[in-house]
């Protein structure tokens, strides 16, 4: 049996997924969750990173690469919607940020990381050029 994978839209496919469970051999798992954020809201949210970082906006005394803008981004999100994650002391006695995962993020909370980094990038005055470029903002309330 191929691996498989359902989205609960409507009845028959809920139906299907049901026959699929009953037809999977021993030792199968499954796992019923929500929709985690789609590929676009992953994309518009790197595209922010990358403008971010293209800007020169200084944080904590310097420019930040935009993989270092995704970790702001993210912590702040969490810290602003009363999410906020741990900084415990690492491995080497380093201090590390323990944070949620935006692969294991909701459509939902996707959406609101966007709204917070827009949010964010406007109150600094970041233009995002390739962000629009992309045509992420013509799609967006932003």
């Amino acid at each position: 049996m191929d691996r498989q994978r359902f989205i609960l839209i409507n009845d028959h496919v809920r139906n299907n997924a049901l026959a699929a469970l009953m037809k999977a051999p021993e030792g199968y798992s499954v796992t019923v969750a929500p929709k985690s954020r789609s590929l676009d809201q992953n994309a518009f949210f790197h595209s922010i990173c990358g403008d971010l970082a293209k800007s020169n906006h200084r944080f904590f005394g310097r420019p930040r690469r935009a993989d270092e803008w995704k970790v702001l981004l993210v912590s702040g999100h969490a810290k602003a919607t009363n999410d906020a994650g741990e900084v415990i002391p690492g491995l080497e006695g380093e201090m590390v940020a323990i944070r949620e995962s935006t692969a294991r993020m909701s459509v939902g909370r996707a959406a609101s990381l966007l709204e917070y980094s827009i949010a964010y990038c406007a109150t600094h005055g970041i233009e995002l050029i390739d962000t629009r470029r992309q045509g992420y903002l013509d799609r967006s309330a932003a």
